[in-house]
């Protein structure tokens, strides 16, 4: 995850860089020139605070069949002397994304270009997935031999195949290399490349790591502790936490809290989410004192109490939530999120609260948001609709708008009209499908985008199922 560089919100390239489908239509009403150098910048450039899980390329393939636009800025992207150097994934993920959606609309140039690249490309098992679910089995066996190529013959090259056949995410390309009958060039190294990665993941269930049958509390935490002093760290709190539901019982209990008061490290951190886990009285004192505590150093002791915290539903949790929400560090916003997220109706004073002091001063795309934003939905906060529009105006985090959006179809009696017409053209396919059950159909606008939805083989099945609920049986989609 990084922290890319937003335009401002009211512009068209800041609307383009959050996927909002106000940037559709802005760039469709803007000069051709105008619009393509914000699309171009965006595809360039990827804006997505996390690129792993936003959505965009969908988006923008639409947007470059609007806008007739020409593949040459991602061909001297893609090709660029970059490439060699920054061999990232999020440098050209967006642009090879983008292409597969246009080559599915049947754009032959992106193909083509998705062909060049999986051939000579440092992201090329990225542009071999994308072909492989829209190019034919003649492009595809045409590429074999220079794919292969990329390993070359000895036992280095042999075991780097093996790794790319076993992780590769779309296996349909390496099963027709294969097949003797359809590409006899490269069916015996990519058949013993197959065995290889079935071998190598037999002998790591032959050969497991890590604890055995057997141990005492004290294995567990010094187990959890040692992953501190390996190269690379290894944090390991989190299975330590499973481990010792399995091996601790109630006599074992005063010495795990024991650790989680006066322990370190990630001894400390395992044995705070296991108290937390099994909601023990003493679990939120010794996690008050661990966020507090000036020895730790590095903070894993205070973000696992946080986190122990936030995974507690005890009542006892939610009335300790009560009293922490106005503190104004992560405890503070953790208790936010629970009592957004699981508070009683009387709660949404604090909820409100919590939301507008987070946005005052962390920003629209502060983490507690995920969780405040929601809640203000679920508990029906009314007067929360200005502050949620504000947040859907200016976050950069397309999930996140898309979390607002639905708080706003509970609480902003406007939204059916307002956001909701737009959400119709956003990126994230959970927004379009609301916008579907939501946006009225006086505006025209949305009836012809309704259609459009319905009828694009790209669109999401939800999304369709939504669209063709507003409509009755005798009426033409």
């Amino acid at each position: 995850m990084f922290d890319p560089d937003i335009a401002p919100s009211g512009t068209l390239l800041g609307l383009l860089q959050r996927g909002r489908g106000d940037g559709t239509l802005h760039a469709l009403a803007a000069p051709r020139a105008e619009a393509l150098a914000a699309l171009h910048h965006c595809l360039l450039r990827d804006p997505r605070r996390d690129w792993q899980v936003e959505n965009r390329s969908l988006y923008y393939a639409r947007l470059c069949l609007d806008l007739d636009a020409g593949l040459d800025a991602i061909d001297r992207h893609l090709f660029s002397a970059d490439d060699s150097l920054d061999t990232g994934e999020e440098r050209t993920g967006l642009a090879l994304a983008v292409l597969g959606h246009l080559a599915s609309y049947g754009r032959e140039d992106a193909l083509l270009l998705l062909r060049r690249y999986a051939i000579s490309g440092a992201n090329w098992a990225w542009a071999l997935d994308e072909l492989a679910l829209r190019d034919d089995d003649a492009g595809l066996l045409g590429l074999g031999e220079s794919i292969l190529a990329r390993f070359p013959a000895g036992p280095e090259g042999e075991r780097a195949l093996a790794a790319a056949v076993r992780d590769a995410f779309e296996p349909r390309p390496w099963r027709l290399w294969a097949d003797e009958a359809q590409s006899p060039a490269t069916a015996a190294r990519v058949r013993a490349a197959q065995e290889q990665g079935s071998f190598d993941r037999w002998q790591r269930q032959l050969r497991p790591s890590g604890p055995r049958p057997g141990w005492s509390v004290r294995e567990v935490l010094d187990w959890a502790q040692e992953g501190l002093a390996l190269h690379p760290v290894q944090h390991r709190h989190v299975p330590a936490t499973r481990l010792l539901n399995a091996v601790a019982g109630p006599e074992d209990r005063v010495e795990i809290i024991e650790a989680a008061a006066f322990g370190t490290g990630a001894a400390r951190a395992t044995a705070l989410r296991y108290l937390a886990e099994h909601d023990d009285p003493q679990a939120l004192d010794v996690i008050e004192a661990a966020v507090a505590d000036p020895a730790d150093a590095g903070g894993l002791v205070a973000e696992a109490a946080v986190t122990a915290f936030e995974r507690m539903r005890g009542t006892a949790a939610l009335e300790r939530a009560r009293a922490w929400i106005h503190r104004t560090d992560a405890l503070g916003g953790a208790a936010a999120g629970m009592l957004a997220s699981r508070g009683a109706p009387y709660d949404a004073p604090l909820v409100l609260g919590a939301l507008r002091r987070t946005v005052r001063a962390e920003g629209p795309d502060a983490p507690v948001l995920w969780d405040l934003v929601p809640g203000a939905g679920r508990l029906g906060i009314t007067c929360a609709a200005p502050v949620l529009r504000h947040i859907y105006r200016e976050t950069s985090s397309s999930h996140l708008r898309g979390r607002t959006a639905r708080a706003l179809a509970a609480t902003d009696p406007s939204f059916a009209t307002g956001f909701a017409v737009e959400c119709l053209w956003d990126c994230e396919e959970t927004t379009r499908e609301l916008a579907a059950h939501h946006a009225t159909t006086a505006d025209a606008r949305v009836v012809e985008q309704l259609r459009r939805l319905a009828a694009d083989p790209a669109e999401e099945d939800d999304v369709q199922t939504a669209v063709r609920s507003r409509f009755g049986p005798e009426t033409a989609v």
